[in-house]
C-alpha cells in the first residue's frame, strides 16, 4: 500500500470546501485545498455575500431616497454613485476571502491556486491522485469551464477527495450569455451603468433580489417565470403577498409564461413569451437569465474514470441513507453542495462538508436533516421558511383540519413592524394534527431572514405551536410575529 501525501484533497474553495477543510484539520487529518480562483467561491466572491452588499445599499437608498417624509426627514437632492455602490460590493467579498485565507493558514492547511483533474481513485490500496494546473487568480474565472494546460504541473496523492467545486448559472439553450444583453447573476453584479428597463426570466430567490435592487434605483423591472408564481418553491400564500406588493410598486410580473425566444436588438433585447395561445414580445436594455444552475465538474475527472452523473450534477448517495458520506461512485472521492444538485444553499454545502468529513476521520457523524433546511431570499420585504408548505402537504395526500391546521399572523397592525416601518408581510406556521408538532413555518417580512432561525431550532427540537406559545417573547420585537403565528394555528390569535 503507497502512502498518500495528504489525508483529504479538498477541491473548490467555497463554504462547502472551506469548511469542510478546517473540520478536516480540527479531526487532524492532514488537509489541502485546491482552488482555481478566490477562496470563497461563488458564494463569497459572486453570489451570497456581495450580493448581500448590494441589496444593504438599496434598502439604505429606499429608506432616504423613497420614504424619507414617512421617517420625518428632510433630504434634498438624493442621489447615489452606481460605480461606488459596485466597488463597495467588491471590497466586502476581497475582505472576506482574504479572511478565508487566513483561516487556511491558521488551520494548517495547504492551499493549491491550480486547476485540478482527478486521474485515479483509491483502488488496490493506492490513494487517489490530482493532477494540478497552472490558474491564475482573476475576479473572472472561478466557474468558466477552462481547457486544461499541455503540461501538468504536480501530481498529488490523497485517501480521500472532497468535490465542493459548487454550480455555474444555467443559460437558456436558445439565448446564452454574452456578457452585455444576455446576462446572467455575474455580470449583474457589476454593471458599469444601471439599465433603464430590465426583464428578468426566472422568479426565484436570484430573479427577485436583482429585481428589487434594480427596481429600487429606478430600472423598470418585468419579471418572467415560467411556473405559476414567483418564488415557486415558497409556500404559496408568501408568494401571492409578495407578487402583490411588487405590483402595486410597479413591477410587470408573468407568471406562468415560458420565454421562447430572446433576440437582440440595436437598443437592448427582444423577448418573445407564450400567454396561451398568443406570443408577446417585451422589450429592454437588458435580460437576465436565472433559470437555475448546473454543477461544476467539466474536465475534473478523467473520463477512465466512469464518474456517475445526475441532471448535470454529480451523483452520490446521501438522502434516506442511515449514514451518508457523499460517496461517488469512484472509491475515495466524496462530493457536496451544489455540485451534487438541490437544494443549492451555501449553509446546505458546509453542512453536507461536515457530515462527509467527519466519516472519513471515523466519527459518528449527525445526518442532516433536509427538511429542516431554512430558505432565505433577500429582496424586501424578505422571505424566508423551513419545513413543508402546504402545498406540499396536500400533495403528500395531507387535508388541512384533519391532518394539518395553519395559524397565520399579519404584520400590518404588528407593533415593532409599525415602529420600524416594516409592516408589509406576514408569518404562517403549520402545524401537525394532532399534537402541534411544527410542519412548517413561512415569513414575508422585515428581518425575516434572522426570524427563521428560531423557527428551525423549534422544528429541529420537535417544539410545538404550544411550546412556542408558552415560550416568552420579548416586547416589542419582530419574534413576537412568530409567537402570534403560533397562538393563531391554535385558535388563540391576540393583536389580530
Amino acid at each position: 500500500m503507497s502512502e498518500a501525501q495528504y489525508d483529504l484533497i479538498v477541491i473548490g474553495g467555497g463554504p462547502g470546501g472551506y469548511v469542510g477543510a478546517i473540520r478536516a484539520a480540527q479531526l487532524g487529518l492532514k488537509t489541502a485545498i485546491i482552488e482555481r480562483s478566490k477562496l470563497g467561491g461563488v458564494c463569497l466572491n459572486w453570489g451570497c455575500i456581495p450580493t448581500k452588499a448590494l441589496l444593504a445599499n438599496a434598502e439604505v437608498y429606499e429608506h432616504v431616497a423613497r420614504n424619507a417624509d414617512t421617517w420625518g426627514l428632510r433630504v434634498s437632492d438624493v442621489g447615489y454613485d452606481w460605480p461606488a455602490i459596485i466597488e463597495r460590493s467588491r471590497k466586502v467579498a476581497t475582505v472576506l476571502s482574504k479572511g478565508v485565507a487566513f483561516l487556511m493558514r491558521k488551520n494548517t492547511i495547504d492551499h493549491h491556486i491550480a486547476h485540478a483533474k482527478i486521474i485515479k481513485g483509491a483502488t488496490d490500496g493506492s490513494p487517489c491522485e490530482v493532477e494540478l494546473y497552472d490558474a491564475a487568480v482573476t475576479d473572472n474565472d472561478s466557474t468558466v469551464p477552462v481547457e486544461l494546460a499541455d503540461r501538468p504541473g504536480a501530481v498529488l496523492t490523497s485517501r480521500f477527495i472532497l468535490i465542493a467545486t459548487g454550480a455555474a448559472a444555467r443559460e437558456l439553450p436558445f439565448a446564452p450569455f454574452d456578457g452585455e444583453r444576455i446576462i446572467g447573476a455575474r455580470e449583474a453584479m457589476t454593471l458599469p451603468k444601471r439599465p433603464d428597463s430590465l426583464i428578468v426570466i426566472g422568479a426565484g430567490a436570484i430573479g427577485m433580489e436583482f429585481a428589487y435592487l434594480y427596481h429600487t434605483y429606478g430600472t423598470k423591472i418585468t419579471i418572467v417565470e415560467m411556473l405559476d408564481s414567483i418564488l415557486p418553491v415558497e409556500d404559496d400564500d408568501i408568494s401571492a403577498a409578495l407578487a402583490k406588493i411588487y405590483k402595486r410598486a410597479k413591477m410587470n410580473i408573468h407568471v406562468g409564461t415560458p420565454v421562447t425566444a430572446i433576440d437582440k436588438t440595436k437598443s437592448g433585447v427582444a423577448v418573445a413569451i407564450r400567454k396561451g395561445d398568443l406570443i408577446e414580445t417585451i422589450e429592454a436594455d437588458k435580460a437576465l437569465v436565472a433559470v437555475g444552475v448546473k454543477g461544476c465538474y467539466e474536465g475534473l475527472f478523467d473520463e477512465s474514470l466512469g464518474l456517475e452523473t445526475y441532471k448535470d450534477h454529480i451523483k452520490v448517495q446521501y438522502m434516506d441513507v442511515e449514514a451518508p458520506d457523499y460517496a461517488t461512485s469512484v472509491p475515495g472521492i466524496h462530493a457536496v453542495g451544489d455540485v451534487i444538485g438541490p437544494p443549492w444553499l451555501a449553509h446546505v454545502a458546509s453542512e453536507e462538508a461536515i457530515v462527509a468529513v467527519e466519516r472519513m476521520a471515523g466519527c459518528e457523524a449527525v445526518p442532516i436533516d433536509y427538511t429542516c433546511i431554512p430558505g432565505c431570499t433577500y429582496c424586501h420585504p424578505q422571505v424566508a421558511s423551513v419545513g413543508f408548505t402546504e402545498r406540499a402537504l396536500r400533495d403528500k395526500g395531507m387535508t388541512r383540519g384533519e391532518d394539518y391546521e395553519v395559524g397565520s399572523y399579519n404584520l400590518q397592525g404588528h407593533g415593532k413592524a409599525v415602529a420600524a416601518g416594516g409592516n408589509k408581510g406576514l408569518v404562517k406556521i403549520i402545524k401537525a394534527l394532532p399534537g402541534g408538532g411544527i410542519l412548517g413555518a413561512h415569513i414575508l417580512g422585515d428581518q425575516a431572514t434572522e426570524l427563521i432561525g428560531e423557527m428551525g431550532l423549534a422544528r429541529h427540537l420537535g417544539a410545538t405551536t404550544g411550546d412556542l406559545i408558552h415560550t416568552m417573547h420579548a416586547h416589542p420585537t419582530m419574534h413576537e410575529a412568530l409567537h402570534e403565528a403560533a397562538l393563531a394555528a391554535e385558535g388563540r390569535l391576540i393583536h389580530g
